[in-house]
């Protein structure tokens, strides 16, 4: 182990393989140990280090240039005559590792160094040494000459001798130098850039104030406007302050500043909501229902409640009674497709006075579309209340919330919780958009929602409403709309004049019956659009001469054979066919329960695509018959190993509820008697296992049904009696109506006699 002098060298490193000219006097040594010093604190691992050359320096001192060999650590130590301290030195040698471990190392310790190269603009010949090295302990040992590498670091460095963790050492050195010469780049880049913009951005200003100097539009005069429109607004005095506070920071900061535009687009917003104007309200319900008569048939339920509206106004008004901010209506009208919803919000607000508004709900699904979008966003908006106000330019409009039950949700918020706020009349007078973030007083709104079902709103929201129902037109009320109003529509928009067509009421009814099956009337005005393209075409053709009565042979030229039949008498001329009454999501409907029985194991078959609520009806059926065989004259043998198959048609159609089930009852019994059900007879309840008939809903709509469909009787449960006084009278005085409490009165009423079948067998 040689003994060698020891180099103390302060804050400065040698590595092996660096050539360095230290200012240090080694006399004749030809090596030196080089252990680098921090104060009073000595590395553990120095450098064995050649003299290669003693150089004199001006003043009569000398300097060495040595080159780093390999590592060495310092081991007993003394000092010599001369008072030089000398250590022995133990050689500490690369071992160089399996390529496979380095390989990936080396690649990407040589790309990081390029992109530092790179980035502080070296010399190629830089890079190119670094290239040159094969060994990677050398290469790791390049890492010294890095000047930004701490003391501590370049020790950790100096002091690791295995190959593999030395260079994976010195490429986290380097990557940290690349990633904070990344950031420093960037950093020069955006104050170079930054400044760059300001200068631009000062001299257009400059520019943009002269041009205004020189046309009399400067910061003042703008300011002064928004100032004059916001004392003309009639806001309130909470809002009027918030207007003043952002006017005053417009003026402050000056057109230019990047924040100036969306000022001025909030100013605009507040301005645009019409604070202090309402409509001149009409309090005549005479002349209300005056008006929604001529505009509609029918629908006296929503009638009723807007006269009401208006008289109770009228009376608070001449008996001096102050306004109520919280007794606010919102009238909910739920309905059948084409009966009308819609179309009614605009005839009320023509017989209140008011402007008119629509907002199509369905499909919403974002609670900012409600409430609006916070200032914060860039393109931020109020929501569709405050765009609606604005459009009405009031703020006492008859706004309609059209298909509220189609409203969606997901992660962007709920619209209909939302909506709990607007709709509530003791909340709505402080309605707080999220744009305008003031107070709106909704309470002055007359809202109208229309639904076509119940069952898809939010329970919560359909308890502040005050939900009145369409249940559909009667056949004559839908001949007094197609003669009033849809054919002479429809007469105008095909190019034709009331002149030169003519039609009866027969032809309508016709129309109805055989060509449409539904509540409302949008069907029947495409059929009696069709029926006048027809003739339009004749016309033009010069095939037909103008006048033209419409009669059933042209009917049935234009539309085509009849779409719907009245098929009660075929369907139910053989045992096991019962008619039932049912409402659809377009209105009442019948529907045929068809029963059969076939040898096989005990078993009950059900299709038509029923529901569980419909599947367990039909169990309970058969088990009623069964247990009251004997009382219905059924021979228990008509039991003993036969399967039935219960199927309700239009398997398309998906069908549930409990309504059905005195029907299947009869449909099955009327099977196993072989009495065939009535052909006039149409029929709708819950029946339990003791043969209870239970109450049941949407009865008028399922009377309007059997009506359409030529049936004459109708069964139902004694609890809804009281139901049909909803039904028109028109219709009343049609049909006769059996309520009844027990299944037993059911098949008394619904099968025909067995004297009957006696005599047809």
């Amino acid at each position: 182990m040689p003994t060698l002098r020891l180099i103390a060298l302060e804050d400065t490193f040698v590595f092996p393989g660096m050539t360095v000219t230290l200012p240090v006097d080694v006399g004749d040594e030809s090596q030196v140990l080089l252990v680098p010093r921090h104060g009073t604190e000595y590395a553990n691992v120095g450098t064995v280090a050649d003299v290669v050359e003693r150089v004199r320096l001006p003043g009569r001192g000398f300097a060495s240039v040595v080159m780093g060999l390999h590592r060495g650590i310092a081991g007993a130590a003394r000092t010599d005559p001369q008072g030089r301290l000398r250590v022995e030195a133990k050689e500490v040698s690369d071992e160089t590792p399996p390529p496979s471990r380095t390989r990936e190392l080396e690649r990407e310790y040589r790309a990081v160094v390029g992109e530092i190269l790179e980035l502080r603009g070296a010399d190629e010949r830089v890079s190119q040494f670094v290239r040159s090295i094969t060994e990677p302990g050398a290469l790791a040992d390049t890492a010294g000459y890095a000047p930004d590498l701490s003391f501590a670091q370049k020790v950790e460095l100096l002091q690791t001798v295995d190959v593999v963790e030395r260079l994976t050492l010195a490429l986290r050195f380097q990557r940290e130098r690349l990633a904070e010469l990344q950031v420093r780049k960037r950093i020069r880049e955006d104050v170079e850039s930054g400044a760059q913009k300001q200068q631009r951005d000062y001299f257009l200003r400059r520019q943009m104030d002269s041009i205004r100097k020189e046309l009399g539009e400067d910061e003042g005069s703008v300011a002064d406007e928004y100032r004059k429109k916001i004392a003309e607004a009639g806001m309130p005095e909470a809002v009027q302050q918030q207007a003043e506070r952002e006017l005053g920071r417009l003026a402050r900061m000056g057109d230019g500043n990047a924040e100036a535009s969306m000022i001025r687009t909030y100013l605009d917003w507040l301005l645009a909501v019409p604070w202090s104007k309402r409509s001149e309200e009409r309090l005549d319900p005479a002349h209300a229902r005056e008006v929604l008569d001529a505009d509609h048939a029918g629908l006296d339920d929503v009638k009723k409640r807007i006269t009401e509206y208006l008289a109770v106004r009228k009376l608070r008004a001449e008996r001096g009674v102050p306004e109520d901010r919280r007794s606010g209506v919102i009238l909910t009208l739920i309905g059948p497709p084409g009966t009308g919803k819609t179309s009614i919000g605009e005839s009320i607000a023509r017989a209140t006075g008011r402007k008119f508004v629509r907002m199509s709900l369905g499909g919403v699904r974002d609670e900012a579309e409600i409430r609006g979008h916070r200032r914060t966003y860039i393109g931020a908006l109020p929501g569709r209340l405050v765009r609606a106000l604005r459009d009405a330019g009031t703020m006492n409009p008859v706004i309609m919330l059209d298909e509220v039950d189609k409203i969606g949700a997901d992660w962007r918020g709920d619209p209909s919780s939302a909506l709990l706020e607007v709709l509530d009349p003791a909340q709505n007078h402080s309605f707080r958009d999220h744009y305008l973030d003031v107070e709106l007083d909704l309470s002055h709104v007359l809202f109208i929602a229309t639904a076509n079902l119940a069952d898809t709103i939010p329970g919560p929201l359909l308890d502040r409403m005050e939900v009145i129902r369409f249940d559909g037109y009667t056949v004559e009320e839908k001949v007094a709309i197609a003669r009033g109003y849809l054919w002479p529509r429809q007469v105008e928009r095909n190019g034709l004049r009331p002149d030169e067509v003519a039609v009866d009421d027969g032809t309508f009814r016709l129309v109805i019956a055989e060509y449409t099956r539904e509540a409302g009337v949008r069907q029947l005005e495409r059929e009696l659009g069709t029926l006048l393209r027809k003739i339009a075409t004749g016309v033009t053709s010069g095939a037909t001469q103008a006048p033209v009565t419409v009669d059933v042979a042209l009917v049935r030229g234009a539309l085509g054979r009849p779409k719907f039949f009245q098929e009660a008498a075929t369907r139910t001329a053989v045992p096991g066919v019962a008619t039932g009454l049912a409402v659809t999501g377009t209105g009442g409907d019948v529907l045929f329960v068809e029963a059969a029985a076939m040898p096989g194991s005990e078993d009950l078959v059900l299709t038509g695509q029923l529901g569980d609520v419909m599947k367990e009806s039909a169990r309970i059926a058969l088990t009623w018959v069964r247990s009251h065989a004997a009382r219905l004259g059924i021979d228990e043998q008509a039991f003993r190993r036969k399967a039935f198959h219960v199927h309700v048609p239009a398997g398309a159609i998906p069908k549930d509820g409990p309504s059905a089930g005195i029907t299947l009852v009869t449909a099955i019994a009327s099977l196993l008697t072989g009495r065939p059900v009535k052909h006039t007879v149409g029929m709708t309840g819950e029946v339990t296992l003791q043969g209870r008939v239970l109450p049941i809903g949407g009865v008028k709509q399922k009377v309007l049904a059997a009506h359409a469909a030529g049936l004459t009787d109708v069964i139902l449960p004694e609890r809804n009696r009281g139901d049909l006084d909803d039904v028109p009278a028109d219709v009343r005085e049609l049909l006769r109506f059996h309520p009844v409490e027990s299944v037993d009165e059911v098949l008394a009423l619904a099968l025909e006699p067995p004297v009957a079948r006696s005599a047809a067998a």
